[in-house]
């Protein structure tokens, strides 16, 4: 067990070895590969034998060429920034419609084997179907009126502990 777990541990030491070792020579190619795009986009800049003159001309082209790119850089950033918004906005109304409109979950009918067989047989024979022959009927029960009586009468009556006996008793 213990060789086991020792030659799993130099494997990943050496692992370790050779990806860092990878990684310096990755970089180093990278760092040969900007340096030439960079020679080949950008030539070397000959200040030596120029005059006041050219030195200020040049720097006022390097500034011009600099105001360029600002303006292109922030004129970017806008389009970037204002997309971000549209995209944050879009995806908050996505949230909130998917928070209102919720499916509502179906129930279950049993129904007997019978019952299951007819509907298949009736669906092939007839396209038109009675739903509401199915159905049970209930039946509506007769709301309580209330008797109009003298008031007098049912406040005496309800008055002291037999009143208070009778509204327990009429609440249970």
């Amino acid at each position: 067990m213990s060789e086991g777990l020792i030659s799993a541990v130099t494997l990943q030491s050496k692992l370790l070895k050779k990806a860092t070792s990878m990684l310096a020579a990755e970089k180093e190619q990278n760092k040969i590969e900007r340096d030439e795009a960079l020679n080949e986009r950008v030539p070397p800049l000959k200040l030596s034998g120029l005059s006041a003159q050219e030195l200020q001309e040049l720097c006022k082209e390097l500034h011009r060429k600099i105001d360029v790119v600002d303006e292109a850089r922030y004129d970017l950033e806008m389009k970037v920034a204002k997309n971000e918004k549209e995209i944050q906005s879009l995806t908050q109304k996505i949230w909130e419609m998917k928070g209102t409109k919720q499916r509502t979950k179906l129930k279950r009918v049993k129904k007997s084997h019978d019952a299951k067989l007819d509907a298949l047989t009736e669906s092939k024979m007839s396209s038109k179907s009675d739903f509401k022959a199915n159905l049970k009927t209930v039946k509506k029960e007769d709301e309580k009126k209330e008797e109009v009586t003298d008031w007098r009468k049912n406040v005496e009556a309800m008055s002291g502990m037999e009143g208070r006996k009778k509204l327990f008793d009429a609440g249970q």
